[in-house]
């Protein structure tokens, strides 16, 4: 089969003395999102149904969804600000990626930002609403890549009533790419040795898009706007020609946090189904919020001024691939702009992906460059 992105991904890690091989994948992300749009959730004291033993934990997280305590603990994971906790996902060699998962306490509950694909990654999630003994709410998908979006199944297993919050594209998507992703994971199968080491996690990606529904939104986001979920008021906002074509943002006010999802990533920004122009006029909208903190989809958090950098070593990045540099230029100068914020054991990976998405994507011929530039027609 031919080399996907995740092979890249591995690669660019066994430059940098991680050992491994990864799944195949199409050559675009294997991720994925939903449809969201406006609307609070359930209101106390009616708790959010959970299939789980443990009626007495529910019964307490449903009165705690009621008001905030002053004395709350914080949130399991890395804190962000005040009652907003990250936990990391992580390029693994030999695996396919999880998207970084951040929670927000909002009063009726947990408000879940990208669920991972993973159920490792997805457990942890469950495992912090249970410790601080709180219902998840509302969850709210960036963009339908599987490595943001395939925990929604079993979140929602775990809490049927908890509202989702993301853009129609994930429909185009599995209609689309993800139907071409799982044709390509069945033919892997098809031709694997018997015994492959491969075929179990080839299998667990197909099951993640057969999740099919399980994974759409329930509250489409159309536009951009003020939401107020689970009893927390936030901005949700949508970028149609950047990353995925459906693209969502959350600024939440309060902490002047704002959850950028895969319109920002380290070490490199994930081309493989982006509109490269648009995505450089979203990151202008972006800017001009008045963020404090920025948490990307990939990579450590970031402030403003890092985003300001991380932006303009995105537009030197295409201005050096419509000119005459080298992509050994290109690239060296993405690592020069954006060096500061790439941990060093990323930068053999960051230049991995480059190798490929700068003679495959920003110079591809111009029916490829803009094949996910028009979101409104694939709708």
């Amino acid at each position: 089969m031919p080399e996907t992105r995740d092979e890249r991904r591995a690669a660019g890690a066994r430059a940098a003395g991680k050992p491994g091989k990864a799944v195949p994948r199409a050559r675009t992300p294997g991720l994925l999102p939903a449809r969201g749009a406006q609307g609070s959730v359930g209101a106390c004291p009616r708790h959010p149904e959970r299939r789980d033993e443990d009626a007495a934990l529910l019964l307490l997280a449903a009165l705690a969804a009621c008001a905030p305590r002053r004395d709350a603990a914080p949130l399991p994971g890395d804190t962000v600000a005040p009652d907003v906790a990250l936990l990391r996902g992580a390029f693994v060699a030999g695996a396919q990626p999880d998207g970084n998962s951040v929670l927000l306490r909002a009063p009726q509950g947990l408000i879940v930002f990208d669920s991972g694909r993973h159920a490792a990654h997805t457990q942890r999630i469950l495992d912090a609403a249970r410790e601080v003994r709180q219902p998840i709410a509302a969850i709210v998908n960036s963009h339908w890549h599987l490595d943001h979006v395939a925990g929604n199944a079993l979140l929602r297993d775990a809490w049927p009533r908890a509202e989702v919050y993301a853009s129609d594209a994930i429909e185009g998507a599995m209609r689309g790419f993800l139907a071409d992703y799982r044709a390509q994971l069945e033919g892997a199968l098809a031709q694997a040795p018997d015994g492959s080491a491969d075929a179990a996690g080839w299998r667990e990606e197909i099951a993640r898009i057969d999740a099919g529904a399980r994974l759409f939104p329930t509250r489409p986001v159309t536009a951009t706007g003020a939401r107020t979920l689970a009893g927390r008021r936030v901005t949700l906002g949508l970028e149609r020609n950047a990353v995925s074509g459906g693209d969502v943002w959350l600024y939440d006010p309060a902490t002047r946090t704002l959850l950028a999802g895969d319109l920002v990533t380290l070490p490199a920004p994930l081309l493989d189904t982006a509109c490269a122009e648009g995505w450089r006029e979203a990151l202008a909208r972006l800017d001009a919020l008045p963020f404090a903190t920025l948490v990307p989809g990939h990579g450590a958090p970031m402030t403003h001024a890092q985003f300001a950098a991380w932006r303009g070593a995105y537009a030197g990045l295409l201005a050096c691939a419509a000119g005459d540099a080298t992509d050994a230029d290109c690239k060296a100068g993405w690592l020069r702009d954006a060096g500061p914020l790439i941990p060093e054991a990323d930068r053999a990976l960051a230049a991995n992906l480059l190798d490929y998405y700068l003679p495959q994507v920003l110079r591809a011929p111009a029916a490829r460059r803009a094949r996910y530039c028009d979101a409104e027609a694939g709708r």
